[in-house]
């Protein structure tokens, strides 16, 4: 197997719409990222102006993100799929597993290719890892790079990643089925660690993270961007999991998912917008 440590390939700055917001290079800004655009400060403010604890909800996703990769690499998996990247912010995927274990190896997905020019820099710069310029609706293309085949041995348990990603995806592209269709490729012992955008009100609560009339001004800020955000509740997205079997805690505010500080209150809860969960595929 080839120590792969550069990006699919290169891109130019002509390459990379800046004409529209990308939900990424939001996401990046919401993080107190530097890698994104004017367009894209512009949309993420608005959304901040009707939700200010959006900053607070990435972070605590990431954090999520941080606490699972930890717990599949403790529990034996040594390879990781991780679609919808995202602008690299330290400490990467590959960076958190390797904490653990230094034989970690990290396919990296993502379908900006702003995501590619910093590849190489901040993502593959290590070796064991790679990046391929993909997206989670054509599963099959991914599965089949040849980047992400020399680098995962899919006889083996692997960790698939779709974080912050699958609420880009519209119910007529049925996320389910492009879920199942990863799934599909991986052998028993593979995990899944999903989290997903949701506006469903935390218990207790009348209203969500935000009324309906803010809530559909933040969708409205994702509505000219490269990809609309689809909020869904927590019964649109358990299913998601599909033949992968709920860890505990199950499907919870991503605050709860296996907490290594304080557990915030309640309020707190209701304001991160965040579900996630880690299945395995028995």
């Amino acid at each position: 197997m080839k120590e792969h440590g550069v990006s699919e390939r290169g891109f130019t700055a002509e390459e990379i719409d800046t004409s529209r917001p990308h939900p990424a290079r939001m996401y990046d800004y919401y993080l107190g990222g530097w890698d994104n655009y004017e367009v894209d400060r512009q949309a993420a403010e608005h959304v901040i102006q009707v939700h200010p604890q959006v900053r607070l909800s990435a972070r605590a996703n990431r954090a999520f993100l941080q606490r699972a990769v930890r717990e599949c690499v403790r529990d034996g998996i040594r390879q990781i799929i991780d679609i919808g990247t995202g602008i690299p912010t330290s400490p990467n995927t590959h960076e958190v597993a390797r904490e653990i274990a230094e034989d970690v190896r990290v396919a990296y997905v993502d379908n900006d290719p702003i995501v590619a020019t910093h590849a190489g820099a901040k993502l593959t710069n290590t070796g064991r890892a790679a990046f391929v310029l993909g997206d989670v609706r054509e599963p099959e293309a991914v599965l089949a790079h040849p980047v992400v085949r020399e680098l995962v041995d899919f006889t083996e348990p692997v960790a698939l990643l779709l974080v912050a990603v699958l609420h880009f995806v519209k119910d007529e592209e049925d996320p389910a089925g492009l879920v199942a269709a990863l799934g599909a490729a991986l052998p028993s012992g593979s995990r899944l660690v999903l989290s997903h955008a949701t506006a469903e009100p935390y218990e207790g609560y009348a209203e969500g993270y935000t009324d309906v009339k803010a809530r559909d001004s933040v969708l409205g800020a994702y509505k000219n961007a490269t990809a609309a955000l689809n909020l869904r509740d927590r019964t649109a997205i358990e299913p998601l999991f599909g033949d992968f079997a709920l860890q505990d805690p199950g499907l919870v505010r991503v605050p709860l998912w296996r907490p290594d500080g304080p557990v915030p209150s309640a309020q707190e809860l209701n304001d991160t917008i965040f579900y996630g969960g880690v299945g395995h595929k028995p």
